[in-house]
């Protein structure tokens, strides 16, 4: 880890921090800031003091409430967040102190705020002396789903939180197409980049160090891609046979259908999402893979068929439906300052649309996989359950427990099991005597 570039740097961060405890989305203010940072060191240390920040908010809301002799106020909002990216400097990434100090400090001057420069050193420096105070690995957690992930999951809700809490490894998967699994575990060797193997996942490698995705080789040629293993294990769950017409209906960012495609040269993909913005991520993320003229992508709504449905069944269809993102809150911290218990309601009156509308879409004997990166059973074995239940033709095909918990008619793998995010996965057929289409499963 660099120190950085100075004042600058915090700059960038401090905004991004501020922007997120106000509400905007982490993912997206650094996408918008990170690219105007030159050095990729610099770019690696806004995402770590952020990351930090987030994961350790109430310690330092702790440390603030008792140190200073009034709350600050709206105004001083950005001020709070340079004093939480002066404090992550020192715990937990523990940089050099002294230059962390001087360079937050420096920030606070340029941001026009030189009459609490004076202010924000001291406190730091006392930061420094004294250290932060503890605070439970639930702490972040707003109440309401607090008391859910307990409900839902009594005997494993601390080790939830405690897992929630700290990043997570780095988890690639090779692109087949391009080379084997091991052919590119010498390349990282060479590389210096330490990692492991998976057994039970043929295309996944293990980093548990930091490392840039830019910084792999052969990132820009696509012979790899960033994608926790709880995510692969979407293309082994649904398991679509050769040269199967295939839906992945809420494709967003693209990594699940870039790995459909990556394991079936034969596969007829159609891509689709709601959001034109987000669908060309996923342009974004075939064309890198060269996977780009083999799949049709669409921006349209999965719940509004009739808008954009050609009437010719799918033989398998991937729904990994919007969610309250519940698992992945190592990785998106700012998941706990966001989500309100109202969403949860839209979110599973969503989630059963989307299962109603895309059900007759899939031709007779065809497989649909319902997942969601969600630990709450509300979304995931209670969906499912109730889909079953209103369903005629609707029928479990069971995962073994290399998929996670035992969850209604799915699995559950919860955040930080094997390394792994939380996931969800329901395999479900189609009662009939085979698929109407060309690529009977």
């Amino acid at each position: 880890m660099t120190s950085g570039s100075g004042s600058a740097v915090r700059v960038v961060a401090a905004r991004v921090l501020d922007a997120v405890l106000q509400g905007r989305s982490l993912k997206a203010e650094l996408a918008a800031a990170l690219p105007g940072i030159a050095d990729p060191r610099d770019r690696a240390l806004v995402e770590a003091i952020c990351f930090a920040a987030l994961r350790n908010r109430p310690r330092y809301e702790a440390a603030l409430a008792a140190w200073m002799p009034r709350p600050l106020g709206r105004r001083d909002a950005p001020l709070r967040a340079m004093l939480y990216v002066g404090l992550a400097q020192l715990d937990p990434l523990r940089l050099p102190a002294h230059a962390a100090l001087a360079a937050t400090v420096d920030a606070v001057r340029e941001t026009g705020r030189a009459h609490q420069a004076g202010l924000a050193n001291a406190l730091l420096r006392r930061a420094q002396r004294e250290g932060l105070p503890a605070a439970a690995p639930d702490a972040a957690w707003p109440a309401w789903l607090r008391g859910r992930v307990r409900a839902d999951w009594p005997g494993q809700a601390e080790a939830i939180f405690e897992a929630s809490a700290v990043p997570g490894p780095t988890w690639l998967r090779v692109n087949r197409l391009h080379g084997s699994r091991e052919h590119y575990a010498a390349r990282l060797d060479e590389a210096g980049i330490a990692h492991a193997q998976a057994d039970d996942l043929p295309d996944a490698l293990r980093i548990d160090a930091p490392v840039s995705p830019t910084a792999l080789p052969g990132f820009a040629q696509g012979d790899v891609s960033v994608q926790d293993a709880a995510a692969q294990r979407v293309a082994d769950a649904l398991a679509p046979a050769a040269g199967a017409r295939v839906l992945d209906a809420c494709a967003a960012p693209g990594g699940k259908s870039a790995h459909l495609l990556e394991r079936d040269p034969g596969l007829r993909l159609t891509a689709l999402d709601v959001d034109a913005r987000r669908l060309a991520r996923v342009r974004e993320t075939l064309a890198r893979l060269g996977l780009l003229e083999r799949a049709t992508l669409l921006a349209a709504d999965a719940a509004r068929p009739d808008a954009w449905w050609d009437g010719q069944a799918f033989d398998a269809i991937l729904l990994d439906a919007p969610c309250s993102g519940t698992g992945i809150v190592r990785r998106q911290p700012d998941v706990l300052l966001h989500r309100r218990e109202a969403d949860l309601a839209a979110l599973t009156a969503l989630q059963a649309r989307l299962l109603d509308a895309l059900w007759p879409l899939l031709a007779p004997g065809g497989r649909l996989l319902y997942a969601t990166c969600s630990i709450l059973q509300a979304e995931n074995a209670g969906q499912v359950g109730a889909f079953l239940s209103r369903t005629a033709d609707a029928r479990v095909e069971p995962l073994d427990d290399s998929y996670g918990h035992a969850a209604g008619a799915g699995r559950q793998r919860l955040p930080g099991e094997h390394g792994m995010d939380g996931f969800f996965y329901a395999r479900l057929r189609k009662d009939g005597s085979g698929p109407a289409t060309d690529g009977a499963m």
